[in-house]
């Protein structure tokens, strides 16, 4: 057996593992709810797979560790100047010569720091990069902020949260000797999460990564940190688009049913317009019944607007797309309140100079996993419009007949 079998099978081991191991979290998480009952017997042999892919994945790794210790097959390590101090030059070094295990590293496997020094299979990469990639993901123009991130070490869980809904009153007493009557229940609802993950590979010569170091880093850095935000914006619209929709928006009137007319007041008081850049374009071409240009600058942020009292936040064309062409989408509610992002909070990092076709194309691959889901809480604390045109309020000053 190679070394690219036996790399493909410490990966698929540890796939499996992974998939037992959430099994046995999510019959405990069940269990503990009170959800489902799962006899002995089940429990027994859930943790009996899990422990038993446990051993398969270890195996495979000291097998792949064996085969390629005895065929030699590790790179020679380039040693780093010691003059050599722009951090730049420093990461492109740890990532060009990927078995140098002189700097802390990331273990892509199990998602955790290690400074021991990895055999052969090319599976470390300097951990500085996703320090990298997180302050590059702030810069972009990201959905995430906006709605409610919470932080989970599970792959799946649940959570109840308490809906907007119609209350009734306490009831009056005149007698004193009287039945107190029972109040009305909380609205409450259970929210179930499902960590997903999401996956991309690069591929770099090894030419090309050793003479372009500058160029490679700041591209792969770059690619990364967007690819990010773009997949996690897109997830967090694809649950913005399941709140209740109004009809397309033509006229001003549209725009305040948006708010006024559709949402919790309390939730209205909270709420604020959300839309693209092309959008606010449109919107702030709209003139009121005085020809005034119907937008208001934001006393509080420069550059920014206002309608009706409300703040309108926008977004770049590139991470708010529209909904069809010349159609931008306008959403409106406090998207906190609406929407939570369940973050794992372990993206991890891998490259492989021969894993796949790596070692025979002479090139590195670099693979990104995020893991995070997106679940609507409460439907009822935003609403959803789009708009292609709006039309200017016409004048009510005219003389009457």
């Amino acid at each position: 057996m190679n070394i690219n079998e036996l790399h493909d099978a410490w990966i698929t081991a540890g796939q499996n593992y992974t998939d037992k191991q959430a099994n046995v979290q999510n019959m405990a998480i069940a269990l503990a709810n009170g959800t489902k009952d799962y006899t002995d017997e089940e429990i027994k042999n859930a943790k009996k797979e899990m422990n038993k892919a446990k051993q398969a994945r270890d195996l495979a790794k000291d097998a792949l560790d064996s085969a390629t210790e005895s065929n030699k097959m590790v790179e020679s390590t380039k040693p780093v100047a010691k003059t050599l101090t722009d951090e730049h030059h420093v990461f492109a070094n740890g990532v060009r010569d990927l078995m140098s295990g002189k700097t802390k590293v990331l273990n892509l496997v199990s998602s955790s720091s290690d400074n021991q020094t990895t055999s052969g299979a090319g599976l470390t990469i300097p951990e500085d990069i996703e320090t990298r990639i997180n302050k590059l993901i702030r810069q972009f123009d990201a959905l995430q902020p906006l709605v409610n991130v919470e932080s989970v070490s599970t792959v799946s869980g649940s959570r109840v949260i308490e809906r907007f809904g119609l209350m009734t009153p306490l009831t009056s007493i005149e007698d004193e000797d009287a039945d107190i009557a029972e109040n009305d229940e909380p609205k409450l609802a259970t929210v179930n999460y499902k960590i997903k993950r999401y996956a991309g590979i690069n591929k770099i010569t090894d030419s090309l990564l050793k003479d372009s170091d500058e160029n490679i880093i700041a591209w792969l850095t770059t690619w990364i940190a967007r690819k990010v935000v773009v997949t996690r914006n897109q997830a967090i619209i694809n649950v913005l688009n399941t709140a209740p929709k109004k009809a397309t928006i033509t006229n001003v009137d549209g725009i305040k049913d948006l708010d006024t007319g559709m949402l919790d007041p309390a939730i209205n008081r909270l709420g604020y317009f959300l839309t693209n850049n092309s959008g606010l374009n449109t919107l702030k071409k709209v003139k009121d019944a005085m020809g005034r240009y119907l937008l208001q600058p934001d006393v509080a942020q420069a550059g920014a607007f206002t309608f009706d009292g409300k703040r309108i936040v926008v977004v770049s064309d590139n991470w708010l797309p529209d909904v069809s062409k010349d159609t931008h989408p306008l959403y409106f509610g406090s998207f906190a309140d609406a929407v939570t992002l369940f973050d794992r909070e372990n993206m991890s990092l891998a490259t492989t100079t021969e894993g796949g076709k790596a070692f025979e194309k002479d090139q590195t691959w670099i693979r990104v996993i995020d893991r995070f889901d997106v679940e609507m809480v409460d439907d009822g604390a935003m609403a959803v419009g789009s708009f292609s045109t709006i039309e200017d309020q016409p004048a009510n000053l005219a003389p009457k007949a």
